[in-house]
């Protein structure tokens, strides 16, 4: 018995590069940002590398990736050995990224051999459902399986909500449900790329907006009788009720959000 144990020990240590996850690791794991926050994201990198060393395995779908940069982004991740020439290769004019705070994630998915999703819809698509709607720029087939024709009242008065406070409430109210519309949009594109990749394992990297469990992906994914674990990564101000898991990062110094909305006029 004594000789089996130690063969057997010894062959966990040979093929111990099979990566099994910890039982206690989710198949979709929602990481949240706030964007502009170094610690927070340096918490969420430290968090997704304990995952990977611990022997997990997923896909890494991002936000900062529009979808219809997946093939690119492919054909970067074969031939780029740093994220520096991911980054040049796939999204060279975002400059709405600070992409500092992304090279890291793409950097583990380089030395773990990870597929890297495109997550996002695109900011062009996102302008024509404001525009015309969800057919404007979903396929049908999409829509049909979300059932957009008939949002949750819930979802979209909170999501309404939301743009309104987003723009300091000097949006035009003709704009609110077009652009609660359009993160809905976002969503559940983000949702639907975690679907199809789900039985591997996906963990995605977005804004605390797209993780909180009431309103945004999770929400679209529990209804294809998914699980995802949200994990929002909030300042000392922010709600922590709509995720499972929370972690506080410190504030951070910015200037005053609503500083270049025109306040509305007096009535009278």
């Amino acid at each position: 018995m004594r000789r089996t144990a130690l063969l057997s020990a010894l062959l966990v240590t040979l093929v111990g590069c099979t990566h099994t996850a910890p039982a206690s690791t989710p198949r979709l794991l929602l990481l949240g940002e706030v964007h502009d926050s170094a610690e927070g994201h340096a918490a969420r990198l430290a968090m997704l590398k304990g995952r990977l060393e611990a022997g997990w395995r997923p896909a890494i779908a991002m936000e900062q990736f529009d979808t219809a940069q997946q093939p690119a982004l492919d054909a970067a991740m074969t031939a780029c050995a740093d994220a520096d020439c991911v980054v040049a290769r796939v999204a060279p004019a975002k400059a709405s990224w600070n992409w500092v705070f992304y090279k890291p994630v793409i950097q583990l998915a380089l030395d773990y051999k990870l597929p890297l999703l495109a997550a996002n819809l695109s900011r062009g698509d996102a302008s024509k459902v404001v525009k015309d709607g969800f057919a404007a720029a979903l396929p049908a087939e999409l829509i049909a399986h979300y059932t957009l024709d008939a949002l949750p009242a819930e979802v979209l008065a909170t999501q309404e909500t939301e743009v309104r406070d987003s723009h300091c409430g000097a949006l035009p109210e003709a704009l609110v449900t077009p652009m609660a519309k359009a993160q809905i949009a976002r969503d559940v594109v983000m949702a639907d790329i975690l679907r199809t990749h789900a039985a591997r394992g996906v963990v995605l990297i977005a804004g605390n907006g797209h993780v909180r469990g009431d309103i945004a992906v999770p929400f679209w994914l529990r209804r294809d009788g998914l699980a995802p674990r949200t994990v929002g990564f909030l300042e000392p101000s922010s709600d922590p009720a709509a995720f499972d898991e929370i972690q506080r990062i410190p504030a951070t110094a910015r200037p005053d959000p609503c500083a270049g909305f025109k306040a509305p006029k007096a009535a009278g």
